[in-house]
């Protein structure tokens, strides 16, 4: 169904992790040019994947903002004309903003978010259940998904208190007209008890672990021809 990019920064003696990087570079001010280059290719690359690759619905992308980014006035008019240079669809384009970005300024939260809406993007709250945890404070936010962080869904199959708050919040975010995307799923059981709850999306090492583009478009290949198995994943992870 879809992708998330990941960052990773590419040194001659090897690949260096976002938790080697991605502080330093946003102490020292330069993560916001990061994340603008990381925009522009991943929506370039998209549009490549969707002449390449068709499907119905359209393979859509999803893009982490970070709190820094997210705080820029001109946020909304900065992805608006991404969107327009790449010439991607943004009905195929969901930004990921964090619990903690979305609540600490509601009103300003609740504006930016409206701005983008208008853009046409989708809009997901990510690692849901690490913050805030809220549902009625995020009523008035235009979002489309809660994605619920991986350190609940690792332990639905093991923990049954985990399984009844992962089921719970299922069944609160659809009263709210939200989807859910359970994050960090590694095995079929509990791909299989998500399936139970009505959970309609998944993303996790049991589909992909994080690859580079020619093992992404590999991927697409096969399931395009037939070969990879059939699976309900939004998000296999790909890294730029």
């Amino acid at each position: 169904m879809g992708l998330e990019t990941l960052s990773r920064w590419q040194r001659p003696h090897g690949i260096v992790m976002p938790n080697d990087f991605i502080q330093l570079a946003d102490e020292t001010g330069i993560l916001l040019s990061i994340n603008r280059q990381l925009m522009l290719e991943a929506c370039q690359q998209l549009r490549a994947w969707h002449q390449l690759f068709t499907s119905d619905p359209p393979l859509s992308l999803s893009i982490n903002i970070s709190p820094r980014q997210f705080a820029q006035e001109d946020f909304a008019l900065q992805i608006g004309q991404v969107l327009q240079e790449c010439g991607v669809d943004p009905h195929c384009v969901n930004l990921e903003i964090t619990e903690s970005i979305a609540m600490s300024n509601v009103e300003r939260s609740q504006a930016v978010l409206t701005q983008l809406r208008a853009l046409g993007v989708g809009l997901d709250i990510d690692d849901f259940c690490t913050g805030y945890s809220s549902l009625s404070r995020l009523q008035g936010f235009p979002v489309d998904t809660l994605k619920i962080d991986r350190a609940f869904v690792s332990r639905i199959d093991s923990n049954r208190e985990t399984h009844e708050i992962v089921r719970i919040i299922v069944i609160l975010a659809h009263n709210l007209g939200l989807k859910v995307t359970a994050e960090g799923v590694e095995t079929q059981a509990q791909l299989d008890l998500l399936r139970r709850m009505d959970c309609e999306q998944a993303q996790g090492y049991l589909f992909s672990k994080p690859a580079d583009t020619q093992t992404i478009e590999k991927l697409l290949a096969a399931k395009r021809a037939g070969i990879a198995p059939a699976t309900q994943a939004r998000a296999t992870a790909a890294s730029t």
